[in-house]
């Protein structure tokens, strides 16, 4: 993967994709609804699927990847979602999510910048109230216009913009 914080993420690293994002998630067990979480949350199908949309980019730590970030422009609407922001817990509480997200927000060709989480998960509520983003609530509107999920899961989260 080289020294570098940021690389660019492919296929090859699939499965240290999978290792972050399923740990990081593990912090959902019991907190979002029980019929919105499995393990591993995000099954390797599902990544498979993830990395066909959108742009993976990690934050490594002597060549180890720690965070991950998604990114998904949406040109017919020019739209910048930031997707997937997922750090081990044990590299948590160190700055790498903002520098991942900032990472991601300076990526953007858009000034129009979401991202979405559930409802239930405070913590990355306030992470991304803290980092300029507005919270827009359940926008479902914006939910199913931009994103590509289950309706339960549209019924269970929230909308933020980043207000640049």
């Amino acid at each position: 993967m080289g020294k570098t914080e940021f690389t660019k993420l492919s296929d090859e690293n699939k499965m240290e994709i999978f290792k972050v994002i399923n740990e990081a998630a593990k912090k959902y067990k019991n907190r979002i609804p029980d019929d919105c979480y499995s393990e591993p949350y995000m099954p390797l199908s599902k990544l498979e699927e993830e990395m066909r949309k959108m742009h993976f980019y990690g934050y490594c730590i002597k060549d180890e990847l720690v965070g991950v970030v998604g990114l998904q422009y949406l040109s017919d609407y020019d739209v910048f979602l930031i997707r997937h922001l997922y750090v081990l817990p044990e590299f948590q509480r160190r700055g790498i999510g903002t520098k991942l997200l900032k990472f991601g927000i300076a990526k953007s060709p858009s000034s129009k910048i979401y991202v979405g989480t559930w409802k239930a998960a405070h913590w990355a509520i306030r992470f991304y109230e803290k980092n300029g983003f507005e919270n827009l609530g359940n926008d479902r509107e914006l939910m199913k216009k931009y994103w590509d999920v289950p309706e339960r899961q549209i019924e269970e989260s929230v909308v933020l913009k980043y207000r640049g």
